[in-house]
């Protein structure tokens, strides 16, 4: 496994997310991904699964100081009080008195955000979080959480595949020191069906999941694979034996086109920043 490092956190750069996974996926899934060699688990309090995750973890077997949790708190729950109890909800549905990384899940005019962040803060000096960060902020959003913040910003996860050009927010989040989580990396399925992305997967020996989890990885970028099958939660997990040349990594980042959002939802999505496909992400190959 590889490792990506931001203001004092050491996170495992692929991640298990379990965004939308029902109960009996869980329970299957969770543990699947543990023998696998998964240690890092995405979850969030509206995904309704923590309990779940805390379930499987728990009966692993593993050092609690092996496994890395991320969960997200929700919007109706940013008011100062609502805040600390939800935290302590999720420390109980993860049966764990610590969590890895906490994150405001979507931006929120209704709770200020001083506010917001105060009460991350708040978390991290009860011992109850180790790190924090921000989930769908654009880069003004993010940069004013930086600054508002006592501990360090470690992350902004976001939407991010290769028909979304995100350099602007991405080199935003390399001059603040935050890292990059990437969610909705498959783009809902599109990737397997593109004749370039498998032709790179064919050159390499790989499926297209593969190429794709690798394109990211490659750019420094934590890397969430969401999967209810056995089969390609494995293959998810080996892509650490091969790496895409700096020709292939532009090849993928030339997929971007505009309009290729996918989540947007009314109401919570912040005013995104403009990206131009002629934009590419600074990426690292050889």
């Amino acid at each position: 496994m590889q490792f990506v490092t931001a203001n004092g956190a050491t996170i495992p750069a692929l991640g298990f997310g379990t965004y939308g996974m029902p109960r009996s996926d869980m329970l299957h899934m969770i543990p699947a991904a543990l023998k696998a060699g998964f240690r890092h688990f995405d979850t969030a309090q509206i995904y309704r699964n923590e309990a779940e995750v805390g379930e499987r973890v728990a009966a692993s077997g593993l050092k609690r100081k092996d496994i890395f949790l991320t969960t997200k708190v929700w919007v109706a729950n940013y008011p100062d009080r609502a805040f600390a109890t939800s935290v302590d909800q999720s420390l109980r549905k993860l049966r764990t008195d610590y969590i890895d990384l906490l994150l405001l899940h979507w931006p929120s005019d209704t709770t200020p955000l001083v506010e917001q962040i105060a009460s991350l803060d708040a978390a991290v000096k009860a011992g109850k979080v180790r790190h924090i960060g921000v989930s769908n902020f654009n880069r003004t959003l993010m940069a004013e959480a930086v600054k508002l913040s006592t501990t360090p910003i470690v992350t902004n996860q976001f939407e991010y595949h290769p028909y979304l050009n995100q350099a602007p927010l991405i080199e935003e989040c390399r001059r603040l020191n935050v890292s990059v989580t990437a969610y909705c990396g498959m783009a809902v399925g599109r990737v397997f069906e593109d004749s370039v992305l498998q032709e790179i997967a064919k050159a390499h020996g790989k499926n297209v999941a593969q190429v794709v989890l690798r394109w990211l990885l490659q750019q420094g970028v934590i890397a969430l694979s969401r999967t209810v099958s056995t089969e390609r939660l494995i293959g998810n997990i080996q892509v650490f034996d091969f790496v895409l040349t700096s020709i292939e990594i532009a090849t993928i980042h030339g997929l971007a086109e505009a309009d290729a959002r996918i989540v947007n939802p009314p109401g919570l999505s912040p005013q995104w920043d403009s990206t131009p496909v002629t934009e590419r992400c600074g990426a690292s190959g050889s």
